[in-house]
């Protein structure tokens, strides 16, 4: 029982550590949590005391004896075509799931992958963002690098991966999710971007769909747009930013908010749609607002054209 003191170690080489009764081989980087007093640098590999033993943070809890949890923020980019969802299911291969099979990989047991969004089946991230805790520490480079290893040939990038405050959540801290909808307005078919943007065929007046959009920003009961499996306590949510913008055949949606309902996105994007087909105007979007009812709802879009682009800390 003690105090946890999280020590980076600054060495000209690898050095010997002992905890209690375990004894650890580390590397320049490498980072340590450990009751205080309990350690004791023997020396590096060359026979020498290492040059410097930097404190970073300490009188954090900790129980137990010897314990090398470092936790780990993990950016994330993904391909959500080939996947249930983000969140482990029975029903198919899941993003966390290939996620956890990776860090198995690499340390040997079973680590839980902690996500910040929950992207549902064919969603895709460019930002996602999560959390894992190892029994024992590694640089961050390793982390990044040894995951992108035994991921392949899965389509899932760790991006980079940072040593945290085992107080981070990756989920809870988050203070806001952002996500972006991308259109393909035009005849064609998609060539390049299948799978990943939705193609609508007829004509989108994109001015309309950021007008109406303007009708749901701000803090609404959003059951019309929310999944009716949805299991958020509460229907009610803030949403900060909804904005329409077009670019040549691009049509692109961007919505941030601190949290979304299940399929909200794709079904405001769809709605949306509505209004820029013309069979919808800004007033039928209030009404479907203040209906509160999933079935005032426009048709929900598909998943393809939906990313997690980034979240806040």
């Amino acid at each position: 029982m003690g105090r946890v003191v999280r020590f980076h170690l600054v060495l000209a080489g690898a050095c010997h550590v002992t905890v209690g009764s375990h004894a650890f081989d580390l590397s320049v980087g490498d980072l340590i949590l450990i009751p205080q007093g309990a350690a004791h640098i023997v020396a590096d590999r060359a026979g020498r005391p290492p040059s410097r033993l930097e404190s970073v943070i300490a009188d954090t809890g900790f129980s137990g004896e010897g314990c090398l949890m470092p936790r780990y923020k993990l950016l994330i980019e993904y391909d959500g075509g080939p996947y249930c969802g983000w969140q482990y299911q029975d029903n198919g291969p899941s993003v966390q799931g290939a996620l956890e099979d990776a860090a198995k990989a690499m340390c040997g047991e079973h680590v839980r992958v902690n996500g910040a969004g929950r992207t549902d089946a064919g969603v895709h991230a460019l930002g996602q963002v999560a959390h894992l805790d190892f029994t024992k520490a590694y640089s961050a480079d390793r982390v990044r690098d040894a995951l992108n290893a035994h991921l392949r040939p899965h389509p899932i990038g760790v991006l980079s991966a940072e040593i945290v405050p085992e107080t981070f959540d990756a989920r809870f801290s988050a203070t806001r999710r952002h996500y972006v909808y991308r259109i393909s307005n035009r005849r064609a078919n998609l060539a390049l971007n299948i799978g990943k943007s939705w193609r609508v065929a007829r004509p989108l007046d994109a001015d309309a769909m950021h007008d109406a959009a303007q009708v749901l920003v701000g803090k609404h009961d959003f059951t019309t747009f929310r999944d009716t499996e949805c299991q958020a306590k509460s229907p009610e949510k803030t949403l900060d930013v909804l904005n329409v913008t077009r670019d040549g055949d691009d049509v692109t949606v961007v919505t941030n908010a601190r949290s979304f309902l299940h399929s909200q996105v794709r079904s405001m994007v769809g709605s949306l749609v509505w209004v820029g087909h013309g069979r919808w105007t800004s007033a039928d979007m209030k009404a479907a607002l203040d209906a509160c009812d999933r079935a005032a709802c426009g048709p929900v879009a598909p998943p393809d054209g939906l990313y997690l682009v980034k979240v806040d800390y």
